[in-house]
């Protein structure tokens, strides 16, 4: 029970609901290495191990500086956060912020030298550059006053880190190479990723703008909000229809992760239809896991289609 008491808080600030969404880029890239006759269960295991540090770090670091700054107060619709809640100190979730770097930072280095070995010094030199960034993008988007978060540059740097460097650079630890058509798939789970992201921003309008937290919806205001929404995820569409066109055979078999845009095409209607922020709540899970449905199935289809 007490240790239920101690480990409830971080839980809490870790938000478990974000990590499916954080390991599908992990997913793709290794079914796209599979298919391209690479695989590695140390390389998947500690990659899928990494990007969630990363996450945790990254949830970590923005429930410390929302809170900080005063963002997360009684005006945001979403869920409390730990430091707004009171169940962790400032001092206490900075010194977790910290231990979760050193654990990101060792899970690198050790996902380095399983893929790359003492021999490929360029490759490891570039993938600690990749690590560092990472990490600092996972603290950089609400902490300090140069935070990235709130100069609406968020999309960005998610589309950037949850799909490019996600995807691709899980595709390159194993194979050493990448493909130009890798990045079609690689693009559609970054701009999905900015979709959950851009959600949260529906969601959090009115209080982000209170706080002058200026998200990308906060300059585009709440209908184009909604506009650009459906241009992120019908682009997503776009990207994998295309990737599975090109590289698959073309029996009706090949298009089964497009399965995955069904409810993401209902939670475009949803959105279509809404008209306030307080509703949008319920719809970030439904995405996320869309997301998260989508990699599984495209890791499934390329491991099925490497054996033609």
């Amino acid at each position: 029970m007490d240790f239920l008491k101690k480990i409830g808080p971080w839980l809490n600030a870790a938000r478990l609901r974000t990590l499916p969404l954080s390991v599908s880029g992990v997913l793709v890239g290794t079914g796209l290495a599979n298919y391209y006759g690479k695989s590695d269960v140390l390389i998947f295991i500690l990659s899928l191990f990494t990007t969630i540090g990363f996450q945790v770090t990254s949830n970590f670091a923005n429930d410390y500086g929302d809170g900080v700054r005063g963002t997360d107060n009684d005006d945001r619709i979403g869920p409390k956060r730990a430091l707004q809640r009171g169940i962790l100190t400032r001092k206490v979730l900075k010194r977790g912020i910290l231990i979760s770097v050193v654990i990101d930072a060792l899970l690198v280095i050790s996902l380095i030298y399983a893929a790359f070995g003492p021999q490929n010094l360029l490759f490891s030199i570039l993938f600690l550059i990749l690590g560092a960034a990472s990490i600092w993008a996972a603290l950089k988007y609400t902490i300090g006053a140069s935070a990235y978060g709130y100069k609406g540059l968020g999309d960005v740097f998610v589309l950037l880190f949850f799909g490019w460097v996600a995807v691709l650079g899980t595709l390159f630890l194993y194979t050493n190479f990448l493909t130009p058509w890798a990045f079609l798939p690689a693009t559609a789970i970054g701009l999905l990723s900015a979709g959950v992201l851009n959600l949260n921003n529906l969601r959090d309008l009115n209080s982000d703008k209170k706080a002058k937290k200026n998200t990308l919806v906060v300059l585009l205001g709440f209908v184009n909000g909604k506009i650009y929404h459906y241009l992120l995820l019908v682009s997503a569409f776009v990207c994998i229809a295309l990737f599975l066109y090109l590289n698959f055979e073309s029996s009706p078999v090949s298009y089964f992760p497009l399965l995955a845009f069904i409810p993401i095409f209902f939670h475009l209607r949803k959105i279509y239809l809404t008209s306030s922020p307080d509703v949008i709540d319920p719809e970030l899970k439904k995405l996320a896991l869309s997301t998260f449905f989508l990699a599984v199935l495209m890791y499934i289809n390329c491991n099925i289609f490497s054996y033609f």
